[in-house]
């Protein structure tokens, strides 16, 4: 019987002292993000732990009620020397190191099998544990959401990628490292530089010879301009002088409504909502001085995106910047 006695609070103080550790360590928000996701074992374990302080309170005395009912039942039938010492192994030992070990990998799963009895043992120890609770609440306050880096959730997609039980692939992690970083990239490091651009005159006449000259700079989009660079009032797609008939001048065949300027060092995050707000895929980017250095398209953007080129039927060159470096050496 005294055997029997023992292996019950054994248990008892393992499920609390595990429980402590295993319900405790699961933040309520990732829960609340599992349970929005269709989690089961984060449906049943979430309610119970938004009780916070009061979990904690209710396992911690729980814990020492069991542990102190343990040490005195030992004593009543051996030595106090031989009671202690006993006492202290098994707490240790079975009550305390392994099912906090075990308890600290398999919270969820456990705490979601244990939620009916977690639940009663709240409401029993709730005249007790719920005003030292709100003490606590008053004290130190709601728990606080952790917030990661940029740098710190690309360590965590990583994690991910490189675990047996994820399902985040090689590609999905490039796309959201280049995701959380391209926020902080410049126009100025991914757009086509002015060395780089074919521009037409409005009075230039598109002939056959042109229009060939055109498609085989490997563009998809020309910039119309007055004088200069610097005067740009129109923009020349390759796909509308392929199916060009007859003879006409530039300005005759531009879309003078996709002319947009943007500074060099604005973000790329700015230019695509820009992209997005006015639905047109190119901008001229200009300096400080309003001087045109260089163009951005959409696909520039959405390449720093992907983390590779994106090369249509007309390009020639799969990124341009480095032809611009070439070409300068």
């Amino acid at each position: 019987m005294n055997i029997l006695i023992v292996i019950v609070l054994l248990v008892l103080s393992a499920l609390f002292s595990g429980m402590t550790l295993g319900l405790l360590s699961l933040s309520p928000y990732e829960l609340k993000r599992k349970k929005s996701l269709g989690d089961r074992d984060a449906r049943r374990v979430y309610p119970i732990r938004q009780t916070g302080n009061q979990l904690l309170v209710t396992l911690l005395v729980g814990n020492v009620l069991v542990n102190s009912i343990f040490s005195i039942f030992l004593d009543s039938f051996l030595q106090s020397f031989f009671a202690i010492l006993l006492s202290t192994i098994l707490i240790t030992v079975f009550g305390e190191i392994l099912p906090q070990a075990f308890f600290a990998r398999n919270g969820l799963k456990y705490g979601a099998k244990l939620a009916p009895v977690i639940e009663r043992v709240l409401w029993l120890f709730s005249p007790v544990a719920k005003p030292m609770a709100w003490v606590l609440d008053r004290l130190l306050g709601d728990e606080v959401a952790t917030i990661y880096s940029k740098d710190e959730l690309v360590k965590i997609v990583e994690e991910h990628s490189i675990s047996a039980d994820s399902d985040v692939a090689e590609d999905e992690l490039r796309i959201v490292e280049n995701v959380l970083n391209f926020g902080d990239m410049q126009i100025d490091q991914v757009m086509t530089p002015r060395s780089v651009i074919v521009g037409i005159e409005e009075g230039e006449i598109l002939s056959p010879e042109r229009l060939n000259e055109l498609h085989a700079s490997g563009h998809s989009r020309f910039p119309v301009y007055a004088v200069d660079l610097d005067h740009v009032v129109g923009v020349l797609y390759l796909r509308d002088l392929v199916k060009l008939k007859g003879t006409k001048r530039a300005k005759d065949a531009m879309d003078s409504e996709a002319v947009y300027f943007v500074n060099e060092s604005e973000k790329l995050d700015h230019v695509l909502n820009a992209f997005v707000k006015t639905k047109k895929h190119m901008y001229m980017a200009v300096n400080g001085f309003k001087e045109v250095v260089g163009l951005i398209t959409i696909e520039d953007v959405i390449e720093e995106i992907l983390g590779q080129e994106i090369v249509d039927e007309f390009d020639k060159y799969d990124d341009m910047r480095e032809v611009a470096e070439h070409n300068a050496a």
